[in-house]
């Protein structure tokens, strides 16, 4: 009796990578009701620090009370619903609107009203600032906008915390502002991207002299995808990557073995990426910026240490990570352009790109339509759902 092969899944339909009512559907049913990192803890130090972050039409404003405890609110004035903060800051004393003055207290309540006896009957304590879901795990502070969250991050990425423990990211420091780049690219095509390792052999020169691909050591729990990669012995012929290996393998750094030896990249669905390297951490986002087009949000982190050789290490990381960011951007761009031909037809998907399939399931999950060959009728811009 013969064994059936099993079904090969397949990519997703072209249409679903630049349908304007997709991305709609997918801040309102995958995004919002998910956690998305704000900043790192050390990044607002002081009572009054702040950090604003966006998400599709919602902005969340994210902040450290007098007492210290980290909170987060709408980044929306009570009175006319101008945006209040923007970027990352200091608020002296209360947080002001821009508009027309009414200031909160670090805990969202109303405390100042400009011309206060022209609004008879107003009841401040029911002005106070909309407060957004926190949960702050690995120094990392998430936020959920939904009114009822799903599973907080650390119970999610539980199977995986003793794997990053010995990195001590939450003692980390910020090594520059939050930086933004904006791609011409569905956010979706950036993050089935980052999601395998199946193009690294040839997308990634440069990584693939420096480590093993990841997909030689893969694991993951569900919901946050890891891959190791190894860093090779033989010095590579190139001078910025052979650097860094001569410098890793002489500078004394305080993690095991394992860790000191490999990068580790963990994707947690639907869109964040935290990379670890010996020397510094990163955590990124892909955010939608409209249909075809995506916002990445990153930030670095590493551990207070004036050393040279550990300076020398970050920059050289940081250079062969920012030729592998570019190499990432230039392919995504020619998928997003191929995938407008009308001679396109979805292909079939590796055994290697596991991640990705588990990333279309979640999509298909909340939007079933996204296994059609074809937009549905009812996503015109004329038609009803």
């Amino acid at each position: 009796m013969s064994v059936p092969e099993p079904t090969v899944r397949q990519a997703l339909p072209a249409w679903v990578y630049s349908h304007p009512r997709m991305t709609q559907l997918e801040i309102e049913r995958i995004l919002r009701p998910s956690w998305q990192v704000a900043c790192h803890v050390n990044s607002i130090p002081r009572p009054g620090d702040y950090t604003a972050f966006d998400l599709g039409p919602d902005s969340v404003v994210v902040l450290r009370d007098k007492e210290g405890q980290i909170r987060a609110f709408h980044n929306v004035c009570r009175h006319r619903g101008a945006r209040l903060l923007d970027g990352d800051g200091h608020c002296p004393g209360l947080i002001v609107c821009p508009y027309h003055g009414w200031s909160y207290q670090y805990d969202g309540r109303l405390t100042g009203v400009p011309l206060r006896e022209s609004f008879p009957g107003l009841d401040r304590d029911a002005h106070g600032l909309k407060p957004v879901h926190v949960e702050i795990m690995l120094g990392l502070v998430f936020v959920c906008v939904a009114d009822a969250p799903p599973a907080p991050p650390s119970r999610v990425w539980a199977g995986l915390l003793d794997e990053l423990t010995p990195y001590r990211i939450g003692e980390m420091q910020p090594l520059g502002p939050i930086g933004e780049e904006h791609w011409e690219v569905d956010w979706k095509i950036a993050m089935d991207n980052y999601l395998e390792s199946y193009h690294v052999p040839i997308g990634h020169p440069g990584l693939n002299r420096l480590a093993t691909p990841d997909y030689e050591d893969q694991s993951g729990v569900p919901g946050v995808a890891r891959g190791i990669s190894w860093l090779r012995d033989t010095p590579s012929p190139r001078w910025s990557e052979r650097a860094y290996q001569a410098l890793l393998a002489k500078t004394p750094i305080d993690l095991p073995a394992a860790q000191l030896k490999s990068w580790r990249f963990y994707s947690g669905l639907p869109n964040l990426g935290i990379d670890l390297y010996p020397e510094q951490v990163d955590f990124f986002q892909i955010l939608p910026r409209g249909p075809g087009r995506c916002t990445i949000r990153y930030a670095l982190f590493g551990h207070p240490d004036s050393r040279r050789e550990i300076k020398a290490l970050r920059w050289l990381g940081s250079r062969i990570n920012a030729a592998v960011n570019a190499e990432d951007r230039w392919l995504c761009e020619r998928v997003q352009r191929g995938l407008q031909s009308p001679s396109y037809t979805p292909g079939p998907l590796s055994s290697i790109e596991k991640w990705m399939r588990e990333f279309h399931e979640q999509l298909e999950r909340v939007i079933p339509e996204v296994r059609q060959p074809t937009p549905p009728a009812h996503f015109a811009p004329n038609g009803r759902e």
